[in-house]
């Protein structure tokens, strides 16, 4: 997943959600797949951030050991300022880059 290619907005934007829900035909199917979508991309972030910092990871925790990694802080800070994965699926669903199916229809 590329996070800087998102062009998510930073700010929630008032959407229409039953104009949203007519490709999908019910409101409550499309929270779930955006919601199901958005844990995707968390966990996502969630790794990639955890594989980053692991670098700076100390073996001894001692107070006296610690000190502020100005490299760990801005990376963090990147992490801080993305958009919220919630504003990610909404992007991706009218971009059109969410696949989804319904196993309980049976398409012939």
């Amino acid at each position: 997943m590329d996070l800087k290619k998102t062009n998510a907005p930073d700010t929630i934007i008032t959407r229409d959600m039953n104009q949203m829900s007519e490709e999908v035909g019910n409101v409550y199917e499309l929270v779930n797949i955006l919601g199901k979508r958005a844990n995707q991309i968390s966990t996502e972030i969630k790794n990639e951030l955890g594989k980053k910092l692991q670098e700076y990871s100390s073996v001894s925790d001692n107070l006296e050991e610690v000190f502020e990694n100005r490299e760990q802080i801005a990376i963090s800070r990147y992490y801080e300022k993305l958009p919220k994965p919630t504003l990610m699926a909404i992007q991706e669903f009218d971009d059109n880059k969410i696949y989804y199916r319904n196993p309980t229809e049976i398409t012939e």
